[in-house]
């Protein structure tokens, strides 16, 4: 048997790879494990140790870089813009939204629970969000945050969201396809029923892959330090203790138990 792989950080023991000495601080593909040897290396040393480690599987890791890579490269966004984001208190759609409103635009979000969307509004400074759970139509819903249509949407939750998107998108529209939750653990997928409305809105929807993006770290950090810094971008993580905790952190990502990007703590430093 072999332990599940996931994004993580460690501390190297010992080496016989030149590009990584004892004592590095590394990020990227590690196992569950408290120990690891690790033969193909997909690593990264960790570039600046004076913020939280655990942000290298977040905000300075895979999930920051998918947001910086699906709304910046992908959403092509500009200022002014209304931008809608599903699964918004998560890894990702947390960042996305605080990019969003680094540029000027108009941000709603949707979660799964009130203290999500108290999250959203009061402390990562969403203009709006919505329970999804509590509504009757999403269609309704949407109307009422966005009155004049949705220009962007990152979607992270596809089935009836996006069907009820679609409808709301403006001529001209982006969607960038990150995830689609609501989708993995059914047996036989939801159809959607309103891409016709892809044709007559002339939107764009693109789905995308963060390691086609992994050239523009540099330029991420450049962007991320002095916004984690200054206090500008805001970064909410819920952290389950100890490697036997894991599984049940896992399964509650499909359950929306946790509030932010869930992290296990395996061990301190």
């Amino acid at each position: 048997m072999q332990p599940i792989n996931g994004n993580g950080v460690a501390k190297v023991l010992d080496s016989e790879n030149p590009e990584f000495k004892k004592g590095d601080l590394v990020w990227g593909m590690t196992g569950w494990e408290e120990y690891s040897l690790i033969t193909a290396p997909y690593l990264f040393k960790v570039p600046h140790a004076d913020v939280p480690l655990s942000y290298y599987t977040g905000i300075l890791g895979m999930p920051g870089m998918t947001a910086y890579a699906g709304f910046y490269e992908v959403c092509s966004p500009k200022q002014g813009e209304c931008v809608f984001i599903s699964a918004a208190s998560g890894a990702v759609g947390q960042l996305v939204g605080q990019f969003a409103k680094l540029l000027g635009c108009y941000v709603v979000g949707s979660a799964g629970s009130k203290d999500k969307v108290d999250l959203l509004k009061n402390r990562l400074g969403f203009d709006e969000a919505f329970n999804y759970k509590e509504e009757p139509d999403l269609n309704a819903a949407l109307i009422r945050c966005f009155p004049e249509g949705i220009d962007i949407y990152f979607e992270n939750v596809g089935g009836k969201m996006l069907d009820a998107v679609l409808i709301n998108m403006k001529v001209g529209g982006r969607i960038a396809v990150c995830g689609m939750i609501s989708q993995y653990n059914l047996d036989e997928p939801e159809g959607v029923h309103n891409l016709t409305r892809l044709i007559s809105k002339r939107v764009r929807m693109e789905g995308f892959l963060v390691s086609d993006y992994n050239h523009l770290y540099p330029k991420f950090l450049e962007m991320i330090i002095p916004y984690i810094k200054g206090g500008k971008i805001v970064y909410v993580e819920d952290t389950a203790e100890g490697l036997e905790s894991a599984p049940a952190a896992l399964v509650g990502l499909f359950s929306g138990r946790n509030l932010g990007k869930q992290v296990v703590a395996v061990a301190s430093e």
